[in-house]
């Protein structure tokens, strides 16, 4: 597997990208996204008592920012979200005029 500028960025970090070299990205199909905040800060909220997320005011905005991708951008649906307090998972899809899961065509 290759290694990118953003390992070389991260000296002292053993994360890997897990890219697969050569693939287009840009292809139809399901993605798994993770976006993490700078220094692993929990901008997003905080974790109660009880394990339930308590989004504030910046998790808020970025899951109505990421919903609203499909609107910005043909081709493009969020299947599913989750907010940590300092990371995002998503799965977003590349229709790319194909169905959807939700049986919609761009």
């Amino acid at each position: 597997m290759a290694f990118g500028r953003r390992e070389q960025r991260q000296a002292g970090r053993h994360r890997r990208l897990v890219r697969l070299a050569g693939y287009d990205y840009s292809q139809t199909g399901a993605y798994f996204v993770t976006v993490c905040t700078q220094d692993q800060a929990s901008l997003f909220g905080v974790v109660t008592e009880d394990g339930a997320l308590c989004r504030n005011d910046a998790g808020q905005m970025v899951i109505a920012q990421l919903e609203a991708l499909a609107d910005r951008f043909p081709g493009v649906e969020i299947d599913a979200l989750v907010v940590m307090p300092n990371h995002v998972h998503g799965i977003v899809w590349i229709c790319n005029g194909k169905p959807t899961p939700q049986g919609k065509r761009e």
